[in-house]
């Protein structure tokens, strides 16, 4: 089984970060155990970092030179530095390799936009808790705080003058954004941000793009789920360009404004389709192989400057993840990378798509994956966020507890996205435990798909992570055995001790420790280890800045102390998450079979 396991891990994925008017693709590549940026160009694959761990990048445009952002043994600290193309490097660039523009210890500078000559980044550099946008021009140094309004800084757009900036900041309400212009040159101070909507308003706001005069959103503002809008600067009056009453839509502008790339969000399957910017005309849907899937949480589809060229990122149960090259003139679809070539296993795994009904009057929407030779056992993966969504696409952690034997269930609790503005809103604050009782439901439903309720164990990272423990502690007698990888053991302790910037974006989601302490330590597991029984694997990166290492610390030991079987694995060089492959392997080898252990013993009895 642990070949199998390591041979899944091993198999490389790619992602598409960039493409330039030649259709050269900068592209990631984890085959080298963490995510290095290669150049994909005329069927050759150029290497081009060997960083510690893992990065990602931009062509700057007009040059051949790329715009590196990294960070130090996933403290998430984000430096940006500069790689030149011309020459190429003869071999991969490490530290050494790079230019450094900007780097501040302890702080992150994250980067939003290129220009010519220029990049557009936010740092948190002032105080550490609130983010500026900075314009910086990469020859001279020259810097230009061009917005410091305070908090978090999520997306940017520059119109084509590079004068005025399209910014989304979080609103009020959780999972919400506010839609903001800043003029880089006002007329007066007054006239230098202007808000395009309101803080206090439930919407999101994605892939703002200036389109014109106009700026193109993708939004569910009185909506329940996600369309594409045109948004007028001047008074903030919106026109819908595209809505569709069943699924998310989310659309990007080629730069010319001549073809919409439409994604269509099904179920979690995302599919591309060309319009016709101007008539709005059909072009055809995009065919990827393998029925894949547009890849999330990697990168959407990045455009080329020139507009010709479209580079997508994309996985499907059977395909790690590759990357196609779309030339946007006559719509053709190339697939520069094949991820699973070296996989000689057997035959991975696609799931049926189910809802599992709630006691409530609820539907759960839930992928189910069945091995050839089911033991009975059942496996549930819960994804992170909780404003994420489990998608149709390649795990190799599933497919390895797909071929011990485990039935795995891949569900999207309450406070997903993908299904409404309604279900991501359904866990907020004091319907945390909403979002647990799901779990129960789930476990009930698992007679009917097959699988024996006593042997069933939960397997999640970050929020998801919350849930195994949360389930663990709040239905002691349904669940055999679990795996937490960064999870929020507390609540509280996790807001008191999480990076600055994030506790105040946090709150919003969870409550704030002034108002709704009382209820945060009631949704804690840690307020409820005493009934945790089933043995557990805790997996946690020295380095997290989002989940302290603490949260793990303080369970384990409270684990331990009553004599529960807990084991915790912390990894040096690791954040939130596991980026490195040896890690990988260590940790969830070792995982993989203590759940197998586990569920097992469950049967013998």
């Amino acid at each position: 089984m642990g070949d199998i396991t390591a041979a899944l891990l091993e198999l490389p994925t790619w992602r598409a970060f960039d493409v330039d008017d030649q259709g050269r693709v900068l592209a990631g590549s984890d085959a080298t155990g963490s995510v290095q940026l290669v150049e994909l160009a005329a069927g050759r694959t150029r290497e081009l970092t060997a960083l510690p761990g893992a990065c990602r990048g931009r062509y700057l445009p007009g040059e051949r030179a790329v715009v590196v952002e990294h960070d130090q043994g996933g403290d998430e600290c984000t430096r940006l530095s500069l790689l030149l193309l011309d020459p190429p490097p003869a071999q991969p660039a490490g530290l050494a390799g790079l230019v450094t523009l900007v780097a501040d210890p302890g702080y992150q500078n994250r980067l939003l936009e290129v220009l010519p000559g220029r990049i557009v980044y936010a740092t948190n550099r002032r105080n550490g808790v609130d983010f500026d946008v900075v314009v910086r021009n990469v020859a001279t140094g020259a810097e230009e705080t061009v917005y410091a309004g305070g908090g978090y800084v999520g997306q940017i757009a520059v119109d084509a003058e590079a004068r005025r900036l399209v910014v989304t900041v979080p609103g009020v309400p959780a999972m919400s954004d506010q839609l903001l212009v800043v003029d880089t040159m006002p007329a007066t101070e007054d006239d230098r941000v202007r808000a395009l909507s309101d803080a206090a308003d439930p919407a999101r706001y994605e892939h703002p793009q200036w389109s014109g005069e106009q700026i193109l959103v993708s939004t569910d503002a009185d909506r329940d789920l996600m369309g594409i809008a045109v948004i007028d600067p001047a008074d903030g009056s919106r026109r819908w360009l595209a809505t569709d009453d069943g699924i998310d839509l989310a659309g990007l502008l080629t730069p010319d404004g001549r073809t919409l790339l439409l994604l269509r969000a099904e179920d979690g399957v995302d599919r591309l389709v060309l319009h016709d910017a101007a008539s709005g005309a059909r072009r055809g849907e995009v065919e990827l192989p393998g029925a894949g899937v547009i890849s999330r949480p990697a990168p959407e589809p990045v455009l080329a400057p020139g507009s010709r060229y479209a580079a997508l990122s994309f996985t499907a149960p059977g395909t790690p993840g590759d990357v196609v090259l779309l030339d946007l003139d006559d719509g053709t679809a190339r697939v520069l990378t094949h991820s699973a070539a070296a996989w000689g296993g057997p035959t991975l795994v696609r799931p049926t798509s189910h809802r599992i009904p709630a006691p409530d009057g609820e539907q759960i929407p839930c992928f189910v994956y069945r091995p050839a030779d089911p033991d009975g056992s059942a496996v549930l993966v819960l994804h992170g966020g909780p404003e994420s969504q489990a998608v149709r696409s390649f795990s190799p952690v599933v497919q390895a507890l797909i071929a011990a034997g485990h039935t795995v269930l891949v569900p999207n609790v309450r406070g997903s996205t993908g299904y409404g503005k309604r279900w991501y809103s359904a866990d907020d604050v004091e319907r945390r435990l909403d979002a647990v009782a799901d779990l129960a439901a789930l476990h009930d439903a698992l007679p009917g798909l097959g699988c024996d309720p006593a042997r069933a164990a939960l397997w999640g990272a970050s929020y998801g992570g919350y849930l195994v423990l949360a389930g663990l502690a709040f239905q002691p007698q349904r669940w055999a055995a679990g795996v937490d990888i960064v999870g929020m053991s507390s609540l509280v302790t996790f807001l008191e001790n999480t990076s600055g910037y994030r506790r105040a974006h946090r709150e919003r989601e969870y409550g704030s420790l002034e108002q709704h302490r009382a209820f945060l330590e009631e949704a804690s597991p840690l307020a409820r280890v005493d009934d945790i029984r089933a043995p557990l694997v805790v997996i946690h990166g020295a380095n997290d800045p989002r989940v302290p290492l603490s949260e793990a610390e303080q369970l384990t030991a409270a684990l331990r102390g009553r004599g529960v079987p807990c084991e915790l694995l912390v990894y040096p060089d690791e954040g939130h998450g596991l980026a490195k492959l040896p890690n990988r392997l260590d940790a969830y080898q070792r995982a993989i079979a203590f759940l197998g252990e586990a569920l097992r013993a469950r049967a013998r009895k």
